[in-house]
């Protein structure tokens, strides 16, 4: 599975760098290096440990992704979103530190408690929703609402909610679910974490092809 969600970031990764000249202007052409780097480093990864197998760098990989693969994923869209999108430069330095302060306080201090999903990965999806729902609103109060399929922004926003909001809800339930109730829902949620991954990173690459807001 984890090469098929690959293939889908290269095809992202790819549109990215095919409009990168044509963007390189503007702060869309940090999107496509994003794409570019999310799909390097879960190929790298991929190379290191191949899917089925165990090693004993998957401690590293573990704290790689808590570390620096995840935290990078949510600050960059803090910054999309806050900064560049609804220009609130505040709002993007007060997310990425309430942020930060949870992902040091539950990976750091409380690291040796079963607290089931990692907080940091619900705060930042909370985090993420709420400026998803500020986005959403900024569009519809837009006058050019009716010309949303031009918006760079629609596509990821619906890719976020697709994928970010859309599991985080489910991994609370299995994390705390009994041993039975998690045998019965992890293969499902597995297919949906699957699909709905796949289909944020199409509707990203979909922002490019179709998105033709101008960008500042």
């Amino acid at each position: 599975m984890r090469e098929v969600l690959l293939g889908f970031e290269f095809c992202a990764a790819l549109v990215g760098c095919l409009y990168f000249v044509r963007l390189k202007n503007t702060y869309w052409k940090w999107f496509s290096l994003y794409l570019l780097f999310i799909f390097i480093q879960d190929l790298f990864w991929i190379i290191i440990i191949p899917p089925g197998s165990t090693s004993v760098l998957d401690n590293y990989v573990n704290m790689y992704y808590t570390f620096v693969g995840i935290p990078i994923q949510y600050l960059f869209f803090f910054w999309l979103y806050a900064s560049k999108s609804l220009s609130r430069k505040n709002l993007f330095y007060g997310f990425s530190s309430v942020y930060i302060l949870f992902l040091l306080v539950t990976e750091v201090f409380l690291k040796e408690y079963d607290l089931g999903l990692p907080v940091n990965i619900i705060i930042g999806t909370f985090l993420l929703t709420t400026l998803v729902i500020l986005e959403f609103i900024k569009q519809v109060q837009n006058e050019n609402t009716l010309k949303f399929k031009e918006n760079k922004m629609f596509y990821i926003n619906t890719g976020i909610l697709l994928f970010y909001f859309g599991t985080c809800p489910l991994s609370i339930l299995i994390s705390n679910a009994s041993k039975e109730l998690k045998n019965l829902g992890y293969t499902p949620f597995i297919y949906y974490f699957l699909i709905s991954n796949c289909l944020m990173y199409l509707l990203f690459s979909a922002s490019f092809i179709w998105g033709k807001n101008p960008s500042k």
